[in-house]
């Protein structure tokens, strides 16, 4: 039933276009206990068919900038490339404390790095 669970939240939250991983996959590692390089993996299936289905949701939506958007998929899947290799080439307890200081360095620029709206756009967005 946990499993069902965390991938509803995940599912939610990836669908809102948050990332599904910043919730699935420390879910997986405290409540169902696999090895990082396995949470990580189940992260990477699960993210095919959601991913797909908010990308069909947002270019409905017209929500889609093609011509930023192909250099960004090109080259993401370079890195994604090379950032697996590493990932493969690290012990499971050095990955998952290098996947935990990601997301708490990614909660602190949410929490205190965002740049401030100035007040004209304020005034647009009320529009």
């Amino acid at each position: 039933m946990i499993v069902v669970l965390i991938g509803l939240a995940a599912g939610i939250v990836s669908g809102m276009g948050i990332g599904g991983g910043t919730i699935l996959i420390p879910a997986l590692v405290f409540f169902v206990k696999p090895e990082q390089h396995v949470a990580q993996s189940v992260n990477l299936l699960f993210f095919i068919p959601t991913a797909i289905a908010a990308l069909v949701i947002h270019i409905k939506n017209k929500n889609v900038d093609f011509k930023t958007g192909i250099p960004i998929l090109l080259l993401g899947l370079g890195g994604a490339v090379i950032g697996s290799n590493i990932a493969l080439s690290m012990d499971g307890s050095i990955l998952r404390k290098v996947f935990g200081v990601f997301l708490l360095a990614m909660g602190i620029y949410e929490l205190f790095g965002k740049p401030k709206v100035k007040k004209h756009l304020k005034k647009e967005r009320k529009r």
